[in-house]
């Protein structure tokens, strides 16, 4: 049977992302960017992946809705790579005020900058306030504290309170944000807090958004989609009182990653083709939209590669270790059957190994049992001064490593691939020195 033009694409997408990160993973070690000695981990990111993403997104939603797609700085704060979002149209929904100076600094204005944190400290809602970045409201203490700012001046802030739909949880509890319990947001299904939020929407005219997020990985397309018309649901009955009040809905984003292979499942344009039919009246020109879609756009596009420095065998099991292990990849290492990742082999040179498979484990440098890559898994035999390859790690991996053992941060490479078959790197964060450790842990405080 020939494959439809969708998957067809895909499987073309796929090959693609392939194809450059066997390009690159062979330049760095050309280049020395994976030098036994001097830097045996480094991260990378594709930089024309970032782009094709960046295109899909836009691509699956109709052209004629006002559509803001904020990208969600917690899957990857590196300020370079904000930038080349920005630089594909997309704006940014920061948590923190961290998050917010890295988007600044990354050039995103104001209005393409949306503020969602459970825990807004008075200092940031003062600044989003006066600055007209758009605030999600999480719970009612917070939206007094709002009125207190705001005054009788009217906002200049797209302001809206985010709802917890309770509809019900994903595979991964952890990832699911619409339970019956969860932290966020205002439960609308407990007694009296429809109720109490039409209330708040009725005497304040200024609250013309509604926000929601069902949650991340493991949250099916459905329940996705269940979220989001519990929320147009509310905007509608917010607005057959007061004609026109609530004219945004902040649907967030969630759209699961398959990390068994390469190929994108879901796509952006799954999770439209769901909302068209379970919220159609999502796409009927009554609100504008925005989305915070994080871990779709950018896991497929970053990769680590870490020298083997050692190999032995244990109680009959070979088993490879490394420089990458949880510092890289933290949620893999300590809950490895709900974020499993795939383990590429490469020779010493950069290419692909053609080495015998055998099963194995593959070790990270952390001081505990738990920090593996990968267990039991069957791999071409890897060797001292080899190379692993760890795909789909762009998102809530290495952009944001986990400092145990005060072991440094690894540098960050961008790469584009020409035409000519020339790879071209772009330091987007340098290797942390130990003297920076040694600093970020207060060493000047000893002098």
């Amino acid at each position: 049977m020939l494959p439809t033009p969708s998957t067809a694409t895909a499987a073309a997408t796929a090959a693609a992302r392939r194809a450059r990160r066997d390009a690159a993973v062979r330049a760095a070690v050309v280049r020395g960017l994976l030098d036994e000695s001097d830097s045996p981990v480094a991260a990378f990111v594709d930089v024309a992946g970032i782009g094709e993403s960046a295109h899909a997104l836009r691509a699956a939603w109709p052209p004629e809705l006002d559509v803001l797609h904020a990208f969600a700085a917690k899957a990857n704060p590196l300020v370079p790579v904000l930038a080349l979002l920005r630089s594909h149209g997309l704006g940014c929904e920061v948590s923190s005020a961290g998050e917010l100076a890295q988007a600044r600094a990354a050039g995103f204005p104001p209005e393409r900058l949306v503020l969602d944190s459970p825990v807004k400290t008075l200092g940031e809602l003062s600044t989003a306030l006066a600055d007209g970045i758009a605030v999600n409201i999480d719970n009612f203490e917070e939206l007094e504290r709002v009125d207190r700012l705001i005054g009788t001046a009217p906002p200049a802030s797209r302001i809206g309170i985010r709802l917890n739909p309770q509809v019900g949880l994903g595979s991964i509890e952890a990832m699911s944000t619409a339970g019956r319990t969860t932290k966020f947001g205002i439960a609308l299904t407990d007694p009296g807090n429809r109720e109490r939020l039409l209330d708040a929407y009725r005497d304040r005219p200024w609250l013309r958004w509604v926000h929601v997020h069902v949650g991340s990985q493991g949250v099916p397309l459905e329940l996705n989609a269940a979220g989001v018309s519990t929320a147009v649901d509310f905007a509608q009955e917010v607005n057959q009182e007061r004609p026109d009040q609530v004219v945004g809905i902040d649907i967030g984003g969630g759209l699961h990653v398959d990390f068994s292979g390469d190929t994108d499942s879901p796509t952006f344009a799954d999770h439209v083709a769901v909302l068209r039919g379970e919220v159609p009246e999502l796409f009927d020109g009554s609100f504008r939209i925005v989305t915070e879609y994080g871990r779709a756009l950018m896991a497929r596009n970053g990769f680590v590669a870490t020298r083997v420095e050692y190999t032995k065998t244990s109680g009959g099991r070979r088993i490879a270790l490394t420089h990458a292990g949880a510092q890289v990849a933290a949620r893999t290492a300590f809950a490895p059957e709900l974020w499993p990742l795939r383990v590429l082999a490469y020779d010493r040179d950069g290419r692909p190994s053609r080495a015998e498979q055998q099963v194995q484990d593959v070790g990270g440098p952390c001081c505990f049992a738990g920090d593996l890559l990968a267990q039991e898994r069957l791999l071409p035999r890897l060797s001292a001064g080899d190379l692993v390859v760890v795909p789909d790690t762009g998102a809530y991996a290495f952009s944001s490593p986990f400092h145990y053992n005060s072991l440094p941060m690894p540098p960050v490479h961008g790469f584009e691939c020409t035409r000519d078959g020339e790879v071209r790197f772009t330091v987007l964060r340098a290797a942390e020195t130990v003297d920076e450790v040694v600093a970020r842990s207060g060493g000047a405080l000893t002098r």
